[in-house]
């Protein structure tokens, strides 16, 4: 008896970015991209908002393409306990 196959379509696996970074991160770069230019309301501001926008969309588009869960990773990691001690059973005081 032959194993049955099942695809995984890509569809339902894929992860939730947008423009090619986290879809969370680059819509707050964005937001705070924006809030700076009209904010400020001057050439300055307006330059570093929008160097802002594209290197940040950069570096995302590459953390992206490294790891599209990145961001989730980091935060799961940040909630581990910094330090273990060795014990031999969990009850164990």
């Amino acid at each position: 008896m032959a194993l049955r196959r099942i695809p995984i379509r890509r569809v339902a696996n894929r992860p939730n970015l947008f423009m090619g970074g986290d879809r969370e991160i680059v819509m707050f770069v964005g937001l705070m991209a924006g809030a700076l230019i009209f904010s400020a309301q001057n050439l300055i501001a307006t330059i570093y908002g929008i160097g802002l926008w594209f290197s940040a969309l950069f570096l995302l588009r590459l953390m992206a393409k490294a790891d599209p869960q990145l961001r989730q990773v980091y935060l799961r990691h940040r909630k581990y306990k910094a330090y273990y001690p060795a014990k031999s059973r969990p009850y164990r005081e």
